[in-house]
């Protein structure tokens, strides 16, 4: 695998961080660094502004294809925007769930009739999606789903609750999976619905996290409405078309996540350093440890992106997954170690705390959002080592 930049990448590597130079100015500055996990409540407003910039300027959904509004961008290209807009440390993109998510979704499973339809305005950041998949009694085990959908003439009546579900209080539309022919049993009889979130019959409720902040919230359909042709792929094929989501999950937008890790390292290395705190052999090897981690994530990534069309993967994910949620929740709890007792304290109160503190606190999170890690070493085990199935009820 050859790392270095070709002519044609190195133009465009240039291009991006001149790009992002000349536009990083005035507010949209003043929000770098603003966002992310456990902070998205930060200048929301700015940064929706930021992403409509980015649109207007054609950079964004660059890897979609140029008939449905993207730049037709290589992996190689796709990588190298991420890497540079996370180290200019460039706002947090609130329109990332329909970008990454559901456009590339609707792209390989989708009608002619959606993809004109819901396409040009994510390309745009006019409509802004949030994803309802986990449920009180479904959250890691996913076909247990008790949401239904029940046909009504020409539209889909939903009913039922969606729980941890990030960007909801702000979204337009929901792509839901949904039970929509009782008679069958988990896996099968499911569909994947678009439904518009205002609407009677939607109510949408906050979950307060440790860190005190509330990006994730309760969703509750109680007779909410949704056309008829608003499901992607055929009614009751929503599992091949849900799992297909998740794959694009863990694709080329982890590119930006390992930089703001390697951001997060750097820090806490200087932290220690300003404290004397790496003089100690014992947690100097721990730094050390944690920044070969960040290269094995970096070069599993690429090993695996640029081997799988289209930038995502199956059970590659999967690892992928285990991998970078195991060792960004031990990058938190260096940062606690390192912060030591007065990392205990809320430096303002009643409960305002510092980065190192919400870094502890969020990542907690990262094992059990986006695929549990039990979860992902059961995908592991059965469809990769082959090792028998889990009893099923």
């Amino acid at each position: 695998m050859d790392l270095t930049d070709s002519a044609a990448e190195a133009a465009f590597r240039r291009e991006v961080r001149d790009w992002l130079g000349d536009n990083l100015t005035g507010e949209f500055a003043a929000a770098r660094g603003l966002g992310g996990p456990g902070r998205e409540h930060e200048a929301f407003d700015v940064r929706l502004a930021w992403d409509r910039h980015l649109a207007e300027a054609g950079w964004t959904c660059l890897g979609w294809p140029e008939e449905f509004g993207g730049r037709g961008a290589t992996t190689a290209q796709q990588m190298i925007f991420h890497e540079e807009y996370a180290q200019a440390r460039a706002p947090v993109r609130v329109g990332h769930i329909g970008e990454e998510l559901l456009g590339p979704t609707i792209i390989a499973f989708g009608s002619e009739q959606q993809r004109a339809r819901f396409l040009p305005p994510i390309v745009e950041v006019r409509e802004l999606w949030c994803q309802g998949y986990s449920e009180p009694g479904a959250g890691s085990d996913l076909a247990n789903l008790s949401t239904t959908a029940e046909r009504d003439g020409a539209e889909w009546v939903v009913r039922g609750q969606k729980t941890w579900t990030s960007h909801a209080h702000v979204a337009d539309w929901c792509f839901a999976l949904a039970r929509t022919d009782p008679a069958q049993r988990r896996h099968r009889g499911l569909s994947y619905l678009l439904v518009p979130m205002d609407q009677p019959g939607v109510e949408v409720r906050p979950i307060v996290q440790l860190t005190g902040t509330s990006e994730f919230n309760e969703v509750f359909f109680d007779g909410a409405r949704t056309a008829a042709g608003n499901v992607v792929g055929e009614p009751g094929d929503g599992w091949r078309v849900a799992m297909g989501t998740l794959g694009f999950e863990r694709g080329i937008g982890t590119v930006d996540q390992q930089v703001v890790f390697r951001r997060e390292l750097a820090g806490i290395t200087e932290l220690a350093r300003s404290r004397g705190a790496l003089e100690d052999p014992v947690l100097r090897d721990k730094i050390t440890r944690a920044w070969i981690g960040l290269e094995i994530m970096r070069f599993n990534a690429l090993r695996t992106l640029t081997g799988v069309a289209g930038g995502t993967a199956g059970t590659e994910s999967s690892t992928a997954k285990l991998y970078w949620a195991g060792f960004h929740r031990g990058l938190g709890e260096l940062a606690a170690e390192v912060a030591g007792a007065c990392g205990m304290v809320a430096p303002e109160p009643p409960y305002g705390l510092d980065e190192w503190q919400r870094l502890f606190l969020f990542t907690r999170a990262d094992t059990i959002y986006g695929g549990s890690d039990e979860i992902q070493r059961t995908i592991i085990a059965e469809r990769v080592l082959g090792l028998p199935k889990e009893p099923r009820p």
